[in-house]
């Protein structure tokens, strides 16, 4: 996903600046520095234990998400809470009255104080930019039954598609008319109607975990969705077309800043995309993948002639620090491995960064590979986009997305490139990708 804000063209390097980030150790910026300065001190920390609601500030917009506080150990941690979903953050420090969260592998912060009681001010920052990327945000003490929209003037209806969970054919049309395919999947929840989970599949992806309400407005009944996983905050507001009628909704989806797009969706249980095997593939008369990139250990490289993936299949992960949909791939492939390698399989993440300082980018992909506890070996590939992707890798005729997953047999021949990646928060399209993903390498193994 690029620099730009909507998740799928954050990976094909166009359209919104999306992506989905890991901590940079040269940031400069005073939020940065403070919480360097801060390491191990003793102040009192603006987080207090509960449950919390917190809001970004952008597009003349508010992005809800929930959060909880506890102690571990002593030490404050931070859960973001995104449907089902729980990302937990345990890199928090404290100077003066100021409390720098770190958000995961992502390269990037929230930046909080007190706003009087129970309330907090702050900005949620992102330090791997070309631009200074900072959003306003604010947060109140809530309960576990805060709801993330507020608004409703009455009892929420009840469809009977949406509690069985909803599928919508789907388009996301941008500022200049570009349209992107999507499936979407809603959910109301069988006790509490007015609550809605989600998600949006694209050919590069999904917009993850999402949640929200149904909610009444002035003009109509809107379904609202939002998250938030350190990386990006989306806003998804639809309406209704016709009241109590979920047929037909349009609406618009914004992502952090400045990503802005306007989408309609149609009820439709045969919504599907492309195949997402035959998006891209290899230039006519090449077989096999040759590149020598440098480990993320110096000194080292890596490349799929080495003698260790000699005789074996290959899983190659185009991936990067910053962004989710990866980090849901390697969530499955990290264990994956572990479990598999002793068949001959090996995997080899090659990793895009924002960056081209290869010491940084080295950094950042170390602090992805230790938090995720990933045993596959990881090489510096490039920068983050598209065409530096496809620059790098000749052999295959265009890389559309992070990840992409190239499947290599025995003999060191690709046999299968996979765009995008359908992630946990997909429900049944995830478990329909890992059957897909043992159901190749056993078919490759057995060769």
């Amino acid at each position: 996903m690029p620099v730009a804000i909507a998740f799928r063209k954050a990976v094909t390097g166009a359209g919104l600046a999306l992506a989905a980030v890991a901590c940079q150790s040269n940031s400069t910026t005073s939020e940065n520095q403070a919480a360097t300065d801060a390491a191990g001190s003793n102040a009192a920390t603006a987080l207090s234990a509960g449950t919390w609601r917190g809001i970004l500030s952008a597009q003349g917009q508010e992005i809800p998400f929930l959060f909880d506080v506890a102690q571990d150990g002593g030490k404050p941690t931070v859960t973001l809470r995104n449907g089902e979903e729980r990302l937990k953050l345990d890199e928090i420090s404290t100077a003066g009255d100021s409390t720098t969260i770190r958000l995961g592998v992502f390269d990037a912060a929230l930046v909080v104080r007190p706003d009087g009681a129970d309330k907090l001010k702050g900005t949620w920052v992102k330090y791997d930019g070309k631009e200074p990327y900072r959003v306003p945000f604010a947060a109140t003490k809530a309960t576990s039954e805060t709801v993330l929209f507020t608004g409703n003037s009455q009892k929420a209806p009840v469809f009977g598609d949406l509690k069985k969970g909803a599928t919508f054919r789907t388009v996301f049309k941008g500022a200049e008319g570009d349209t992107t395919p999507a499936v979407g999947i809603i959910t109301q929840d069988s006790v509490n109607p007015s609550r809605l989970t989600g998600t949006f599949l694209t050919t590069t992806g999904d917009y993850r975990y999402l949640a929200g309400n149904l909610v009444t407005k002035a003009d109509g009944q809107h379904i609202m969705l939002s998250t938030f996983d350190g990386s990006h905050g989306f806003l998804f507001d639809g309406k209704l077309d016709k009241p109590e009628n979920i047929n037909n909704i349009s609406g618009h989806f914004y992502s952090g800043k400045k990503g802005h797009e306007t989408w309609t969706a149609v009820l439709d249980p045969n919504a599907k995309l492309p195949d997402a095997n035959a998006l891209t593939g290899m230039k006519p008369g090449q077989k096999k993948l040759d590149f020598k990139f440098p480990s993320i250990y110096e000194g080292g490289s890596i490349s799929p002639s080495d003698p260790k993936y000699k005789g074996k299949v290959v899983v190659v992960q185009i991936l990067g620090s910053w962004c989710p949909n990866c980090m849901d791939e390697t969530n499955f492939l990290a264990p994956w491995y572990e479990k598999n390698k002793q068949r001959g399989v090996e995997i080899i993440g090659l990793g895009y960064e924002r960056t081209t300082d290869q010491k940084v980018a080295a950094q950042k992909l170390l602090k992805m590979k230790e938090r995720m506890n990933i045993g596959y070996d990881i090489a510096i590939a490039g920068e983050a986009s598209s065409d530096a992707a496809s620059k790098s890798l000749p052999q295959v005729q265009k890389v559309l997305a992070f990840p992409t997953t190239i499947f290599l047999d025995k003999k060191g021949e690709v046999r299968k490139i996979h765009t995008g990646y359908s992630g946990p928060g997909t429900g049944k399209y995830y478990e329909q990708e890992v059957a897909e993903f043992n159901k190749t390498i056993d078919q490759l193994l057995a060769e």
